[in-house]
């Protein structure tokens, strides 16, 4: 059976069930590995791993048969049988919708669950405080509810405060931020003066080289003129030398 993958398994399901005819074809005297291995394969598939599930399975119940969980799922189906399946004559049915419902309960457990509501500051005192004072009374229970009203009101007016105290800080985180606005206006208004400075700078810059260039033609102007006199002298000196050179030959 163990030359297929197939026979293989059932082979162990076959084992699971108590099965051991598959290992027939081996003497264990002559393999004590096969007796080992089945004594190993008992122990932990068929003892250990079943009692595990079976001890897991048992918790997953527990959990899941208690009286809430049930209560729970009765409640959901009677919404859903009401919703859906009752006929608008029978919806109307005193016998089965009352208006008013009464129910038992145990003094002790409301005594306990009562003092615990009060400890935590969970019980309500805006609704029902006459019918709340009464049940105080009937289970003996020594609390004030105008204290937790008093403390209600308290807790109202820090809650004001704080709602207040909060509105304050935004409206100083807006004029922090309006003050960095400012000084980053005032910044920006140096910058552009500066900018405005630099292109006069510029501007006397570019003035500046336009009179140098017509300074620099100017002076040559000038030279060139006094060249053109002296240019002028020296043509009339060489004409006086050349008229007394003529006179002196015709002497």
């Amino acid at each position: 059976m163990f030359i297929d993958i197939r026979t293989s398994l059932f082979a162990i399901y076959l084992f699971l069930a108590g099965d051991s005819s598959a290992l027939s074809n081996w003497s264990y005297a002559d393999n004590p590995s096969i007796a080992i291995l089945i004594v190993l394969f008992s122990l932990l598939i068929v003892v250990y791993l079943m009692n595990l599930l079976i001890g897991l399975l048992n918790i997953a119940i527990e959990e899941d048969n208690n009286r809430v969980s049930y209560l729970i799922q009765k409640a959901e189906i009677l919404a859903e049988i009401e919703l859906f399946y009752l006929l608008p004559h029978q919806r109307r049915w005193q016998a089965w919708f009352p208006e008013v419902i009464h129910y038992y309960a145990d003094t002790d457990k409301t005594r306990i669950e009562i003092e615990r509501l009060i400890k935590e500051g969970e019980c309500d005192t805006k609704e029902f405080s006459e019918m709340q004072e009464s049940l105080l009374k009937q289970l003996q229970i020594k609390h004030n509810l105008n204290d937790n009203r008093v403390i209600l009101e308290k807790v109202k007016s820090n809650d004001e405060k704080l709602n207040k105290l909060e509105k304050l800080e935004e409206k100083l985180e807006k004029l922090d931020k309006l003050e960095k606005l400012e000084e980053k206006l005032e910044k920006l208004d140096k910058l552009e003066k500066l900018e405005e400075k630099l292109e006069k700078l510029d501007k006397l810059e570019t003035l500046e080289k336009s009179y140098c260039e017509k300074s620099e033609k100017s002076d040559k102007l000038e030279i060139l003129g006094k060249l053109e006199t002296l240019e002028k002298s020296h043509c009339e000196i060489l004409v006086k030398l050349e008229k007394l050179l003529e006179r002196n030959d015709a002497k």
